[in-house]
């Protein structure tokens, strides 16, 4: 039985640490007609070179898994902008006082946070119709995110993000 309550314990754990991710997307559009792709030729995602070459990297690789080619002449652009902010990781130290006499107390508690707040990464997938110059499919993924990381993690987080992001493509109708 302990096991099992130690399982769940982990479960839970690991699902707070995963990227959720949003999607919406266009109705009238039939996306068995994409097949090809180019990252948007202004890509400015607001990180770091370094990390913005490991996200398109991922991406590549995400696009390559669900059939897609890199192309001179693509069906679509691919556009991912980021932002970073900072969560409270709600971890407390309570504190309380309290005192009573006959049939009435009284008490007082709080908690004084501990630790340091936590980073996410908010990305911001776009797909958009070359053709029409139309915003088609988009995902919005959040993640924890350590800008502390050494490159191989940092490698390991956006594959997990844009695997997130891309389990939304094709949009199921």
């Amino acid at each position: 039985m302990k096991l099992f309550k130690y399982s769940i314990l982990l479960l839970f754990v690991a699902a707070c640490n995963a990227p959720q991710a949003v999607y919406d997307y266009d109705q009238k559009v039939n996306f068995d007609q994409y097949s090809t792709y180019s990252i948007f030729p202004d890509f400015q995602s607001g990180l770091s070179q370094l990390d913005d070459s490991r996200l398109i990297e991922s991406l590549k690789s995400g696009l390559k898994e669900k059939g897609f080619t890199d192309s001179e002449n693509p069906g679509i652009y691919v556009n991912v902008y980021t932002e970073a902010f900072q969560q409270d990781n709600r971890s407390r130290v309570g504190v309380g006082i309290g005192g009573g006499g006959g049939n009435v107390g009284v008490g007082v508690s709080g908690g004084v946070p501990i630790g340091q707040m936590d980073t996410y990464l908010k990305l911001t997938f776009d797909f958009i119709d070359v053709e029409k110059d139309v915003l088609i499919w988009q995902a919005v993924v959040e993640s924890p995110y350590s800008f502390d990381a050494d490159p191989q993690k940092r490698k390991e987080s956006f594959d997990k993000i844009v695997a997130k992001a891309l389990e939304g493509y094709p949009p199921k109708k």
